[in-house]
C-alpha cells in the first residue's frame, strides 16, 4: 500500500466516525453554511493579484514536521496582505497535523476564497466544508473512480463551492473533466511516493481545454519558476512549503511575491 492508498484507507474510516459525532443536520445549522461562496477562479484571474493560493501546511508524511506552531491568524492576514488570490488550508489532522479550526480561523479574519485541502471521498466531507467556511474543495483524480469523482464534483456545485480538480497526467484529466468543473491542478509531486517534478506541469499544460483555469502545484520555490508556468498558460500556483518552511511564512510570501512582480514589470518592458 503506497502512501495515497494509506491515507484513502484511513479517510473512510475517518468519515464514518465524523458521521457519528457531528450529524449532517448539525453541519448544516453552522453560520457559514447559508453563506454564498466567494469564487477561487475569479480571484485567480484578478490582475491585482499574483495568482499565488499559499498554503497553511503544519506538516506532510515525506517532510513530517514543517512548521507545527504556524499562528494561522497572523499567517492568513499576511499572506493576503502580501498579495496572494487564496488560501489553502490543511484540514487533515493525522497525516498533515491540520484541523478544521484552523480553515475556520482563516475565514474568521479574511474576505478571500479558501480551498478545503483534504483527501474528499464522500458527499458528508464537503458538506462539512461547507459548515466551516470553505469556498472551495480538492477532488484528486488519483483517488477516487472518474464516475465518482464527477458525483462529488456535481454535488459541490450544487452546494455552491467550487472544486479544484487535482491530476497528475492527461489520462486523469480526459477521464474526471466535467461541466462542474472549471479550475485543474495539476500536482507536481506524485502523491504515492510524494517524489516532486515541475515537468509534470509542462507536460499537461497543453491538453487541458481553453477556458478552463490552470493551476501549478506544489515544488514551486523560485518566482522565475512561476513566471516560466504564466509563459506556459498557467492562472494560478499554489505554493505551501516554500513558504511555511520560514518561522514567519506571512513575510516569506511577500518578498516571494514582490521578486515575482518585479521580474513581471521587467518582462512587459523587455515586450513593449
Amino acid at each position: 500500500m503506497n502512501v495515497l492508498e494509506e491515507i484513502i484507507a484511513y479517510k473512510y474510516k475517518e468519515v464514518a466516525e465524523r458521521k457519528e459525532l457531528y450529524p449532517v443536520k448539525l453541519l448544516e445549522k453552522s453560520m457559514y453554511f447559508p453563506t454564498p461562496c466567494v469564487s477561487l477562479e475569479q480571484y485567480l484571474l484578478r490582475p491585482d493579484k499574483s495568482g499565488i493560493i499559499a498554503e497553511i501546511k503544519r506538516r506532510s508524511p515525506s517532510r513530517g514536521d514543517i512548521n507545527p506552531y504556524v499562528s494561522v491568524e497572523r499567517t492568513s492576514i499576511g499572506y493576503m496582505q502580501a498579495g496572494a488570490s487564496a488560501l489553502s488550508v490543511l484540514t487533515d489532522t493525522k497525516y498533515f497535523g491540520g484541523k478544521n479550526e484552523d480553515l475556520m480561523t482563516a475565514r474568521k479574519f479574511n474576505y478571500c476564497p479558501i480551498l478545503r485541502k483534504d483527501f474528499t471521498v464522500d458527499e458528508y466531507q464537503i458538506i462539512e466544508a461547507k459548515s466551516i467556511g470553505a469556498d472551495a474543495i480538492l477532488l484528486i483524480a488519483a483517488a477516487l473512480e472518474p464516475a465518482r469523482l464527477k458525483e462529488l464534483a456535481a454535488f459541490a456545485r450544487s452546494l455552491g463551492l467550487e472544486v479544484l480538480l487535482e491530476v497528475r497526467d492527461k489520462e486523469e484529466l480526459d477521464a474526471t473533466l466535467s461541466e462542474h468543473i472549471t479550475v485543474v491542478g495539476v500536482n507536481n509531486r506524485n502523491l504515492k511516493d510524494f517524489k516532486t517534478d515541475i515537468n509534470a506541469s509542462y507536460e499537461i499544460a497543453r491538453h487541458i481545454p481553453a477556458g478552463i483555469t490552470k493551476i501549478s502545484e506544489s515544488g514551486i520555490s523560485k518566482p522565475e519558476t512561476m513566471i516560466e508556468l504564466k509563459n506556459a498558460g498557467f492562472n494560478g500556483f499554489l505554493i505551501g512549503e516554500t513558504f511555511m518552511n520560514s518561522s514567519r511564512p506571512e513575510r516569506a510570501a511577500a518578498e516571494f511575491i514582490h521578486h515575482f512582480r518585479v521580474l513581471q514589470e521587467k518582462k512587459q518592458e523587455e515586450v513593449c
